[in-house]
Formats: structure tokens, C-alpha cells, sequence
């Protein structure tokens, strides 16, 4: 959720409709993860401006501070990973996970 908070940008807001598209959860496991993540201070619920019945979901400076810190974790982790890959090893397996996901983006 973090993430995708992240990758909206400016003001990093969406609602949670819009984060269930994109993270593939269902409704109670959404609502679930924006209390946790709320307790935690990393997001907050604020009315949306264009229907009063409706709720955005905002990324806290806390929030995208622990969100880039994942980030910059796993792209360490992936590239110890692949170090023991040649170029060529390397470009074979992006072409492998490229085509091994392109259905989930066509579905997007």
C-alpha cells in the first residue's frame, strides 16, 4: 500500500477503491491494512473532498520515509541476488519475468 501510495505521487492520495485495484486485495483485507498502517502513523483517512460519503487515503511523511527505506532495501537485496548472474543471465530472466507478467498487465 505503501507503495502504491507512493507511485501516485503529489499529494500521494488515493482511495481505497483505487488501492484495491492495485494491490489485488480484497475490501476487508484493505480496510484492515489502512487501520494497522494508520495506528502505525504511516497513512491517514481524510473525507473526500468530491463526495462526502467517500474517504482518500494519504501517505504520511512517516509513511513514505519507511516506504523509500523498503525500496532502497529490496533493491539491495535484488542485486546481491543477481550478482551471481551474467549480463547475459540476467537480461534472459528479465525477458522470462517480463513475459510471465505481461497477462496481469494486460488485465490492468
Amino acid at each position: 500500500m505503501l507503495a502504491a501510495l507512493r507511485r501516485a505521487g503529489e499529494p500521494y492520495v488515493l482511495s481505497p477503491g483505487q488501492l484495491l485495484a492495485q494491490t489485488m486485495v480484497t475490501s476487508g483485507t484493505m480496510t484492515n491494512r489502512i487501520d494497522r498502517l494508520e495506528s502505525r502513523g504511516l497513512v491517514q483517512r481524510r473525507p473526500d473532498p468530491g463526495d462526502r460519503r467517500g474517504v482518500r487515503v494519504r501517505l504520511t511523511p512517516e509513511g513514505r520515509q519507511r516506504g523509500d527505506a523498503a525500496l532502497s532495501d529490496l533493491l539491495t537485496r535484488e542485486r546481491e541476488l543477481l550478482s551471481g548472474l551474467t549480463t547475459k543471465q540476467q537480461d534472459a530472466l528479465s525477458a522470462l519475468l517480463r513475459r510471465l507478467v505481461a497477462p496481469f498487465e494486460a488485465d490492468a
